[in-house]
């Protein structure tokens, strides 16, 4: 889960609020909503080339927020012209400004001839179409972004087939685990914190989602009765399946590193992670940097004996925005090259 501050619990107390609201606000109406498909229902010019859409979402079963860094030409653009595309996925708070408000990307030359879509995503919604105890139903965070949103963009905002995505904390989850499920889906992934083979640590997904006040066995179903349901999410099950696509995995250890301000505590340590049903302290928020790190080991360990092109950064520090910010600049080269698309306006894509 994405952590925007060093002392989390206010900004995820206020989170857990404000979605209670929202869901009290704008109740879930998958039928009305069916009934019409996912459609745009609003586009803003937020700043330059800033564009903001407001989607309908039939399997999400409320509106959602898709947020565009739009490539130089886009404005001019024709039926025919297509960007090749970097997809941005949040943390665990599903907020989709944090791309450009957290981390500027508007500033960063190399994404001028690159289509930039940053989803949003329900408070801690894995990019999954949640279990809900065998129902299925809203949300179906996956239907949302690959079978609502991405052939919205390709039909409508000048999108291409050639794709790359990375995401920070929660987000790497979500773009390691959808190009796994759908081989060919993206060129190149980057995983920067991320909760990337959930089997592993079953029971920091029960943590996280306990602290926000949610049903942490309505994602995925319980790990051991609906196990398979969790395998086929989990990339480290999937390697095989990413063959063909570049991978990246980068995560810190747990410990201030060069990016966290001086004095900085190390992120907890909590035992028996691994455990599902063992008890832990409600007050404490997992999972922590050192989860991430374990994960991303364990998967770059067993992607590389399947065959897959992965590379790895692990380094000092904790589960942090600044990490996440240089990170994604050092992977930035791995999925534009991946895209291998010329600048500029109307590439081909």
């Amino acid at each position: 889960m994405s952590d925007r501050r060093r002392n989390p619990a206010p900004v995820l107390t206020a989170l857990t609020a404000v979605a209670a609201l929202v869901a009290v606000l704008v109740p879930a109406m998958p039928g009305a909503y069916a009934r019409d498909g996912a459609r745009v229902v609003a586009e803003r010019r937020a700043e330059g080339r800033i564009v903001d859409l407001t989607v309908r979402s039939p399997e999400l079963g409320r509106d959602a927020e898709v947020r565009l860094l739009t490539p130089d030409g886009w404005q001019r653009r024709g039926p025919k012209d297509r960007w090749p595309v970097l997809y941005l996925f949040p943390g665990g708070d599903g907020d989709h400004r944090t791309w450009t408000e957290e981390y500027g990307i508007q500033e960063d030359p190399e994404l001028r001839g690159t289509l930039v879509v940053m989803p949003g995503m329900p408070l801690f919604g894995f990019c999954t179409d949640w279990f809900n105890q065998g129902r299925g139903g809203p949300p179906a965070v996956e239907g949302f972004h690959l079978r609502e949103m991405m052939p919205l963009l390709e039909r409508d905002y000048g999108a291409g087939t050639r794709r790359a995505a990375a995401g920070e904390s929660q987000g790497g989850f979500c773009a390691v685990s959808y190009a796994a499920r759908h081989p060919g889906l993206f060129r190149a992934v980057a995983s920067h914190s991320g909760f990337v083979h959930p089997l592993q640590h079953p029971r920091a997904v029960r943590a996280g989602a306990t602290y926000l006040g949610l049903d942490w066995r309505a994602i995925w179903g319980d790990p051991a009765a609906h196990r398979a349901n969790w395998r086929a999410h989990d990339p480290f099950y999937l390697a095989e399946r990413l063959r063909g696509t570049s991978v990246h995995l980068a995560s810190g250890d747990g410990t201030a590193g060069a990016l966290d301000p001086p004095g900085t505590p190390p992120d907890p340590h909590i035992p028996g992670l691994e455990d599902p049903a063992r008890p832990f302290p409600e007050d404490v928020l997992s999972p922590t940097e050192a989860v991430m790190e374990e994960e991303s080991r364990t998967l770059a360990a067993r992607l590389k004996a399947a065959g897959v092109a992965v590379t790895t950064h692990f380094y000092a520090g904790t589960h942090a925005p600044p990490y996440w910010r240089r990170e994604l600049h050092r992977s930035l080269p791995l999925l534009l090259q991946a895209l291998d698309g010329p600048p500029g306006r109307g590439c081909r894509a």
